[in-house]
C-alpha cells in the first residue's frame, strides 16, 4: 500500500521518538519536525483514522502494526542511504538531508540493490 510522503515521515518520526523516549505525544512530534501542535494534531488524527497508530487517554502516541511496517520500513531506507552516501564521502549533514528525499522516491528494487551492494562491501 502506499501512502503519502507525510505520513511516511510522521511514522518514521513516531518510531524515532518510541525508540529515543519510550512514549511520544503531539507535543514531541511538532517540536521533532518543527511543525505546528494544530498540524501535528490534523496528521495524528488522519493517521489514525487510516489504522496507522493509535493514541490513549493520556495522549500518548503508538504505532499500530501496519503503521510499525511502514516506520521501519523508512527508517531502514533513511538510515541505510544515509550510511552509504556517507562512506562515498557526502558530509553527514548533506547525506541525512539527501536519504530524506531519497527514502520516498528509491524504487523498493532498487533500494535492496543498494543495501545489497553496501552490505556485501562493508562490515556490517
Amino acid at each position: 500500500m502506499k501512502i503519502m510522503e507525510s505520513a511516511e515521515d510522521y511514522l518514521e518520526t513516531i518510531l524515532v521518538l518510541l525508540k529515543r523516549n519510550g512514549n511520544v505525544r503531539s507535543i514531541d512530534i511538532a517540536h521533532e519536525m518543527d511543525f505546528s501542535k494544530p498540524s501535528v494534531s490534523n496528521a495524528m488524527k488522519k493517521l489514525r483514522e487510516s489504522g496507522y497508530v493509535a493514541v490513549d487517554d493520556a495522549g500518548r502516541i503508538t504505532l499500530t502494526d501496519s503503521g510499525r511496517q511502514i516506520a521501519e520500513s523508512v527508517y531502514e531506507r533513511h538510515t541505510l542511504i544515509t550510511k552509504v552516501l556517507v562512506s562515498l564521502g557526502v558530509p553527514e549533514d548533506i547525506a541525512k538531508e539527501d536519504a530524506c528525499h531519497l527514502e520516498h522516491r528509491l524504487h523498493p528494487i532498487s533500494f535492496e540493490k543498494i543495501k545489497e551492494f553496501y552490505l556485501r562491501h562493508t562490515s556490517e
